[in-house]
């Protein structure tokens, strides 16, 4: 009974609240009788995946929280190419520069407005240096390490050390050191698409997918700060180096696919209030030394190494950061994006500066030639020749130098 009257008083609307008046219909428009005819979302023609795609592509744009739009760009888990950033491959460095549209510049951009130094601070910052080389190398008393971890028990120590060191007596002269963040062995993780392929088994055999490349990295230690540094050169500015074009599938470098997770994380998270990146540094691990290569009869694929990981790990870090910012393929960059990186062995050091210019690297997204990511590096140089007991033969000053000028980018 009870229902039937409250079915008669939905039909006629009498004393019904508010809420459960149901609107009036939407007048279709005049110059329309019908709706526009669209692509089904199930189908599978090609105008019914555009139209799937444009539709995700709208839920990303209108999406304001940064944390959501990443669940969104990252959420669809295929398989992909997993990136090494220390790769045994041979001649890495070009396939990266494809991989991640990045030109590669010998020697470092003039322009970096670094403030000078007394020569008494540099001699004081020197013996500081000096003396932490000496604890690790000379005055302690290190046992015989395990396979391949020799470089955990002498090298490490001694990077950590003189970066904790340089990083203390620089941030006197750089406001941007005495903000930031010193990160130890990070996890830094970068998703991205670039270039297309044809399926080639399963039930989605002959559809045309994105190529899907994922970074996972470990640099050693990382600054972050709380602004970006300057730029190196204009966000329009084209370098004559081209990217190198490889016609192969990344499978062929040798690459693995893995289907997990997409990340995309700079170190830490998307409220932290140092969330630009200053300076990485990576360790060189016991099976990519310079003398184990040189014995295998590879000492040509040193350099080569020593490029493609500051190609790989900063470009992650440097793209992380931009879609920390809610920055992506269909949204591209407005400002580039600058990080620096060290990679040492314990005796020799190379110099990377990056400059992300692009995250356009999508099929349907790369539609400047000229946009290109940058990359900066110099050859690796010894710090010193040798330790001979408690005195350090050779110490090379250019490369102190150097390192301390990557500490004071950014004071100016």
């Amino acid at each position: 009974m009870a229902g039937r009257m409250m079915f008669g008083r939905l039909r006629h609307k009498a004393d019904l609240p508010a809420a459960l008046v149901r609107p009036p219909e939407p007048q279709q428009p005049s110059g329309s009788l019908y709706p526009p005819v669209v692509a089904s979302m199930t189908a599978k023609s090609k105008a019914s995946r555009q139209r799937r795609i444009e539709g995700h592509y709208s839920r990303v744009h209108a999406e304001t929280d940064i944390a959501s739009k990443l669940q969104l760009i990252t959420g669809l888990r295929r398989r992909k190419y997993v990136l090494l950033a220390q790769t045994p491959a041979l001649n890495a460095d070009r396939w990266y520069q494809h991989f991640t549209k990045t030109a590669y510049v010998a020697g470092l951009p003039g322009n970096r407005g670094v403030a000078g130094l007394p020569e008494a601070e540099l001699s004081r910052m020197k013996s500081a240096l000096c003396e932490a080389l000496l604890q690790d190398f000379f005055y302690a008393k290190k046992g015989r390490a395990f396979l391949f971890r020799r470089q955990e028990v002498s090298a490490v120590p001694f990077l950590t050390n003189a970066v904790s060191i340089l990083h203390a007596q620089c941030a006197g002269h750089n406001p941007l050191l005495a903000q930031a963040t010193l990160d130890v062995k990070p996890q830094v993780n970068f998703y991205w698409l670039r270039g297309e392929v044809r399926v080639a088994g399963g039930h989605r055999k002959g559809r045309i997918d994105p190529v899907r490349f994922q970074i996972d990295d470990n640099p050693l230690l990382q600054l972050r700060i709380p602004k970006s540094l300057p730029e190196f050169v204009p966000l329009d500015h084209v370098v004559s180096e081209e990217v190198p074009f490889i016609p192969y599938e990344a499978d062929k470098l040798p690459s693995f696919k893995r289907q997990y997770e997409n990340n995309i994380f700079i170190g830490a998270k998307l409220k932290d209030p140092c969330s630009f990146g200053h300076t990485q540094f990576h360790i060189v691990g016991d099976r990519f030394t310079r003398e184990r290569m040189q014995k295998m009869n590879i000492s040509d694929q040193i350099e080569p190494f020593l490029r493609a990981n500051a190609i790989g790990s900063l470009f992650a870090w440097t793209g992380a950061q931009a879609m920390y910012k809610g920055f992506w393929s269909q949204a591209d960059v407005t400002h580039p994006f600058v990080s620096q990186a060290v990679i040492s062995d314990g005796k020799y050091f190379s110099f990377f500066c990056y400059q992300l210019n692009t995250l356009a690297l999508a099929v349907d997204a790369d539609k400047d030639p000229n946009r290109k990511n940058i990359c900066w590096g110099t050859e690796s140089a010894p710090l010193y020749e040798a330790v001979e007991e408690n005195d350090i033969k050779g110490f090379n000053d250019d490369v102190f130098r150097q390192l301390v000028d990557f500490f004071l980018n950014g004071s100016q």
